[in-house]
């Protein structure tokens, strides 16, 4: 399907569904690449249809209107379609295409699997992930730490719950890269917490040098744990990309509109925003381009 078809199909409502439903089955018998996959569903319109909650410049994705799948070992919500779960009007926020909130049950997992194309983040929120893949990289990652994968041309990774006596919880984010079929690589750092606080610390930019991991994208991501009442603005690094906010934990007021625990909330066509915390809150700010330019 091309993207012109796929965007009059997502703004027929039952018919865009039904073409989801049809491109997840017909997956299951011809699978492709993790990048032709998730594009094809795409067609890069990150702005909702009028029956989604908006404003001129803002989409608004509360906690409970997320995708969600419990598989037993795996207690999943989706912000945008993943798996089973499709929505014509959640597809994406620009390049930004995955964002999951994932439980696993102690010694669970995921088993070995491939991915190419994709810009691959986890951060771990609760727990021990262990991870290994195809370029021998073996390590485990947990609260504090962020991981970055470039599957590029190919990879085959594992992910599994390292205890066995209680849950791993982390996020797990994909973003279509400015530049295919780069050579895989790995990457995990550790964050100074003394640099999170009352503030928006940088955990990944598209510069080697800079703070926090690389990507392939012009993306910018920041953490910040804020004390009751603490306020900061962000201002955009281009601002020709969107930000998308979402709540780790916590109540915060993002301009004029409030967001609870596990709210997403994306803006775009500004360049800066007043964040205030509501209470002790939990921040992770993502900043990505709005279209898809790839090499």
């Amino acid at each position: 399907m091309d993207r012109k078809k796929f965007l009059k199909n997502s703004l027929l409502g039952a018919a865009g569904i039904a073409v989801g439903k049809t491109l997840i089955a017909a997956e299951k018998h011809n699978p492709k690449s993790t990048h032709d996959k998730l594009m094809q569903q795409v067609g890069f319109n990150h702005l909702p249809n009028q029956k989604t909650e908006k404003t001129m410049k803002s989409v608004l994705h509360k906690a409970s209107t997320r995708g969600h799948a419990n598989h037993g070992w795996l207690d999943t919500h989706h912000t945008f379609s993943f798996a089973s779960y499709y929505n014509p009007e959640r597809m994406n926020f620009g390049v930004l295409r995955v964002l999951n909130d994932d439980r696993v049950s102690a010694g669970k997992g995921f088993g070995t699997h491939p991915h190419d194309n994709m810009e691959i983040i986890s951060i771990p929120l609760e727990g021990d992930l262990e991870h290994k893949d195809s370029m021998g990289n073996t390590a485990v990652i947990k609260q504090g730490d962020v991981q970055v994968m470039s599957a590029g041309t190919g990879i085959y990774h594992s992910e599994y719950n390292k205890n066995s006596d209680s849950p791993v919880k982390f996020l797990q984010i994909w973003m279509f890269p400015n530049k295919r079929n780069v050579a895989p690589r790995y990457d995990q750092i550790t964050l100074d917490k003394e640099k999170l606080k009352n503030d928006f610390h940088q955990i990944l930019s598209p510069e080697k040098d800079d703070d926090g991991v690389w990507v392939h994208q012009n993306a910018w991501f920041h953490l910040g744990n804020f004390d009751k009442d603490k306020s900061k603005t962000y201002t955009w690094k281009d601002e020709s990309n969107g930000l998308y906010v979402f709540v780790l934990e916590g109540e915060v007021t993002v301009g004029d509109q409030k967001l609870d625990k596990r709210d997403g909330y994306g803006l775009w066509d500004t360049s800066e925003i007043e964040i205030t915390a509501n209470t002790n809150a939990k921040l992770l700010l993502m900043e990505v381009p709005l279209q898809l330019n790839q090499q």
